[in-house]
């Protein structure tokens, strides 16, 4: 299947991503208990600082996934931006993964009713373990939903509830921890549970 869809892809996909892409180096993806400074010089680079917003969360998921690539296709098939399998995507109603992998607005809806969902099936581990430590890593929302993202929320769960033990790691050896500790501390009050979360595909 992965392989059907890099051919589809690399025959059919004709579009510019140049309006949406951004780089690594306009965004300040750190999370700073105070403002840093920055240069007033007209020479020198502007960083558009983010916090620990819902977009700073997403932006900073979206650059660890395909450095915020909209068109990307890794090798195993995961589409865009945020990296989305096509069972994921059939889970959000959405059944074309080529007009998907065309359409950054669709990908950040996506992204958004991913995370509803996820947050709403975790929602009580979300409770139960935030502000603990397992293996030395502070437990957080953002983090349990970034790493929900990467293994699933099913995945989240077993890891949480058994304090570690059972841990996930994509065919690229990036685990659960792995997301908790870099996806920790972000605001992401903004997503509101949701057990339906559902798109309509244009």
């Amino acid at each position: 299947m992965a392989g059907l869809l890099l051919i589809l892809f690399s025959t059919q996909l004709k579009i510019d991503y140049n309006d949406y892409t951004v780089t690594a180096e306009e965004f300040d993806y750190n999370l700073y208990q105070n403002r840093p400074s920055t240069k007033t010089n007209e020479d020198s680079l502007n960083i558009l600082f983010l916090g620990n917003s819902y977009v700073a969360f997403k932006e900073a998921v979206a650059f660890k996934e395909s450095q915020g690539k909209y068109g990307a296709v890794n090798t195993l098939g995961y589409l865009g931006k945020y990296q989305f399998g096509v069972t994921t995507l059939e889970l959000l109603g959405i059944k074309n993964p080529i007009l998907f992998l065309k359409n950054p607005a669709l990908q950040e809806k996506a992204f958004l009713a991913n995370a509803k969902r996820n947050k709403w099936v975790l929602r009580r581990d979300i409770k139960r373990f935030v502000g603990k430590k397992i293996d030395g890593i502070r437990i957080t929302e953002s983090g349990i939903l970034a790493a929900a993202h990467l293994a699933g929320p099913g995945s989240v769960k077993l890891f949480l509830r058994s304090y570690g033990a059972l841990d996930f790691a994509d065919a690229y050896g990036t685990d659960i921890p792995s997301y908790m500790r870099k996806f920790s501390g972000y605001d992401t009050s903004f997503i509101i549970p949701l057990k339906k979360s559902k798109l309509k595909q244009p």
